[in-house]
């Protein structure tokens, strides 16, 4: 492998020593095209002539059938197993057994390895079949390192190198063109070859040994979100690292020749050829657990830690991530983000709509598609994500790029018009935020102030408990930015999905129902003392907005009120001037308040509705859960029935009231909540934009009259979509 060969005479000479050391008298290597043929690139015993000529297609053959499902053949009687496929170029007529391996790398298919005989009965030992794989998988390292480079003929591309296409889901709108940054990128993988086995042997027991204690030490301490894994993924963690099974894979690829490391590349990407054909779902999931625990364990051996983007125009390709990893990014290099996981309102989504990043969730298959460096397209409107496009489909997305530059040059159009519907109805627009690289958009999209500034986003990004002095100077920096624009706070809502590694959470079986948001600031409060502290001091001498999270009960909001007055009496004995207007709001989230409205608005200055939770408990959705996030739509007759009952009692109790969630930032979701008495609502800054392009050609009055006479008959219980898009339609309003 190290000698100075050109491309063929390597893979010439590595038939060639296979052949001789397993004492066979043919070897062939077929290597996969990007046109799904595979096409014979050296032999040794068949016919040389039929080198580069000889070709299958997948699934044709035995060859084709290796490559098609990643398995090995090994076959006492080739000619009369039901796939043999005679190719009259090569000769191979007279031979009888047959061996053959996929040449996997990171589970895909790039070509197969073959050995045969010409005396029938012969059947290859596993251990024989084991060093075959392990040969293959060096093959496999040469291939993806450009190693057959021109060897191809004109026209002809590797695998490799294919365009592929998958089909997402929608998460944030936009068009990304730039080049591939994996999140978790695979481990290059450079020293192949050990010179000394009980060494190797050595290093592999010491990695583990160290993964097996930082697992058991998370574990103890319950550091979990530490990296950002729930607990349950961490003791199957723990269950693969300890697995008998999958050690003495492991070592037999060392004794093999190959270095832990390599060993380690080999046995992962086994496995996930193997496991990719499974059909019980649930399997299929452990494979995620296992590629990550082979990473970290290809970490351990080389020392690796983690990589930012390093490319200008970085698409990040992940399973999943969290929020504050997006955070890690430099955003001026992020030109999309493409996630295997992932739903409309996972956090990390949120975040990414907020600094105007287009995402494209649930693509399948991606992350062992890609490549560092490669070509890639994220359509944020369809979900569609192009890899290694075409030029063709390039210079479409380039012309669809410029076209959505143009339509958001007339939506800055808008920023200094006033969001007034036709029949005179004013609109509140605001924007959502939650860190300082936020604030500048909010003068670029026109906003009129932040109607949810997430503090917790602080907290988050953080690896220490941010100080009451840091805390001050950020809340005070927000206020500076808006000006004379309100600001409303939303106090530290935390817990749940939304965990911190330098705060101790035991495990729940259902975070999003458990210890989050005010029942674990209530119970702590001397770390909502601090907070609040911050907020009115940062506050002073102008309006404060402070609204509490996660609402379930009243007297939360008793208990909130009653520290707010113990601070500023604080602040006041030593001499700081309090905010000159002090407004106390709360997020409606939880359907049982739907019952208590009166008596909770009778003790708040405002109420805005978090319709991402509100929707998810309203019907039992996970909204993390990619198998019933889409099932229900948050414009059911239902849910606008409860909406309706909110702005009902806002109007009776001369309460401001606002929505917050994802619902206000789409165009055809906000015109509902307009319809609905809706006239204050915020949103993503990008989405400001098309919002106010559609309110500004609607008719409130019009939409209010029919869409109540929707909501009022009784047997109407499905979706108002179709309802809303018609009215849309009919009105020539853009949606």
């Amino acid at each position: 492998m190290i000698e100075p060969l050109e491309p063929q005479a390597r893979l010439d000479q590595i038939v060639k020593l296979i052949a001789k050391h397993m004492e066979t008298e043919v070897c062939s290597l077929y290597v996969l095209r990007s046109d799904g043929v595979l096409e014979l690139y050296a032999t040794e015993g068949l016919n040389p002539g039929s080198v580069h000529l000889a070709q299958l297609k997948l699934g044709e053959g035995l060859v084709g059938t290796i490559a098609a499902t990643a398995r090995p053949l090994n076959l006492s009687d080739a000619q009369n197993h039901p796939a043999f496929t005679y190719l009259p170029e090569t000769g191979e007529e007279i031979y009888a057994t047959f061996l053959g391996v996929p040449v996997l790398r990171a589970g895909r298919t790039l070509g197969v390895l073959v050995v045969q005989n010409k005396a029938a009965g012969r059947v290859y030992p596993e251990e024989e079949s084991e060093a075959f794989e392990t040969v293959a998988m060096v093959i496999a390292e040469m291939i993806a390192a450009g190693g057959l480079e021109g060897l191809t003929r004109p026209g002809a591309t590797l695998d490799l190198t294919r365009p592929v296409s998958f089909e997402g889901e929608p998460l944030c709108d936009g068009i990304g063109i730039g080049r591939v940054v994996l999140h978790e990128p695979r481990v290059v993988v450079s020293s192949l070859f050990n010179e000394d086995v009980e060494t190797e042997v050595s290093r592999l027991t010491e990695a583990l040994a160290i993964l097996r204690e930082s697992i058991a030490d998370m574990l103890d301490r319950r550091d979990v979100a530490d990296e950002g894994e729930h607990r349950a993924v961490l003791e199957t963690y723990r269950k693969f690292a300890q697995d008998r099974g999958w050690v003495r894979r492991l070592e037999e690829a060392v004794r093999n020749g190959l270095t832990a490391e390599a060993a380690v590349e080999k046995v992962q990407s086994d496995m996930r050829a193997r496991m990719m054909h499974l059909t019980d779902p649930y399997i299929r999931e452990r494979l995620h657990d296992f590629d990550d625990l082979a990473n970290r364990l290809l970490r351990q051996l080389i020392g690796q830690g983690g990589v930012s983007a390093d490319i200008a125009d970085a698409v990040v390709v992940a399973r999943n991530m969290g929020a504050a990893e997006l955070l890690d990014y430099h955003r001026g290099q992020i030109r999309g983000l493409v996630l295997e996981e992932g739903a409309a309102t996972s956090h990390v989504v949120i975040v990414a709509r907020a600094l105007g990043i287009p995402v494209a969730g649930q693509v399948k298959g991606v992350v062992s598609r890609s490549e560092k460096g490669d070509s890639i397209i994220v359509d944020g409107e369809s979900g569609d994500v192009h890899l290694r496009p075409p030029p063709e489909v390039h210079d479409l997305f380039s012309d669809k790029l410029r076209f959505r530059a143009e339509r958001q040059q007339r939506y800055r159009s808008l920023r200094d018009q006033p969001a007034r519907t036709v029949d005179g109805t004013m609109i509140g627009l605001q924007m959502n935020a939650g860190l300082l690289v936020d604030l500048p958009q909010l003068a670029e999209s026109g906003a009129e102030g932040i109607g949810l500034f997430r503090t917790e986003l602080q907290f988050m990004v953080a690896s220490t408990m941010p100080r009451a002095g840091d805390q001050e100077r950020l809340y005070r920096a927000v206020l500076d930015a808006a000006g004379d624009k309100p600001v409303t706070f939303r106090t530290l809502d935390v817990g749940g999905d939304k965990l911190l590694p330098y705060l101790s959470h035991g495990p729940e079986e259902n975070p999003a129902l458990g210890y989050r948001a005010m029942r674990l600031a209530l119970d702590r409060p001397g770390l909502l003392r601090t907070q609040l502290r911050a907020l009115l001091k940062a506050s002073s001498g102008r309006e404060s907005r402070i609204m509490f999270p996660m609402v379930t009960d009243l007297f939360e909001i008793r208990a909130a009120r009653a520290l707010i007055d113990r601070e500023l009496d604080h602040l006041t004995r030593f001499g700081y001037e309090p905010p000159k207007k002090l407004s106390i709001g709360a997020m409606l989230e939880v359907p049982s308040l739907l019952y208590q409205l009166d008596p909770l608005m009778a003790g708040l200055d405002f109420v805005s509705i978090g319709s991402n939770d509100l929707f998810q408990f309203f019907f039992a959705v996970d909204r993390g859960n990619a198998n019933v996030s889409g099932r229900y739509d948050d414009l059911s007759v239902p849910f606008l029935r409860a909406l309706r009952s909110v702005v009902a009692a806002s109007e009776r109790n001369g309460v401001h009231l606002s929505l917050c969630g994802e619902m206000a930032g789409r165009p055809l979701s906000a015109m509902a909540l307009i319809g609905l008495g809706f006239r204050n609502i915020s949103m993503a800054p990008p989405s400001i934009g098309p919002v106010k392009a559609m309110l500004t050609t609607l008719d409130a009055a019009a939409l209010s009259g029919e869409l109540h006479a929707l909501l009022d008959d009784g047997e109407e219980t499905g979706s108002a979509r179709a309802f809303l898009k018609d009215f849309a339609e009919r009105h020539a309003i853009p949606y």
